[in-house]
């Protein structure tokens, strides 16, 4: 009788760990693009390139994620935003880990101490 319970049972065990895993890994992913826009954020500011700074953002971020910079003149702005997950996505769930970084651009700080 606990075998057919078991039987049973097993379908919804299974999705309970699958939305657990798929929860897991786009909060790892969130933490990724976080790392990644900072790091992207400090390279554009200290006035290494938009393409220094590109790459750098795509090293470190998951895969398949899109990286917008933006610099004006007192500051740089990226924009990480990865794809959700599909076990999320196969739920209806659409989690995007993303982060946002805004750093101020070194030649553009007054008074700075050289």
């Amino acid at each position: 009788m606990a075998t057919a319970e078991l039987a049973v049972a097993m379908p919804a065990i299974v999705l309970v760990l699958l939305l657990a895993l798929s929860t897991l890994s786009t909060a790892v992913d969130h933490i990724r693009c976080v790392d990644a826009a900072r790091t992207a954020a400090r390279v554009m500011a200290r006035g290494d390139g938009a393409a220094a700074a590109s790459e750098t953002a795509r090293a470190l971020a998951p895969a398949g994620a899109q990286v917008v910079l933006s610099s004006q003149r007192a500051a740089v702005r990226v924009t990480v935003t990865a794809p959700a997950r599909w076990g999320l996505r196969w739920l209806g769930l659409r989690a995007l880990p993303s982060a946002v970084a805004v750093a101020a651009r070194e030649d553009a700080v007054t008074g700075a101490v050289p």
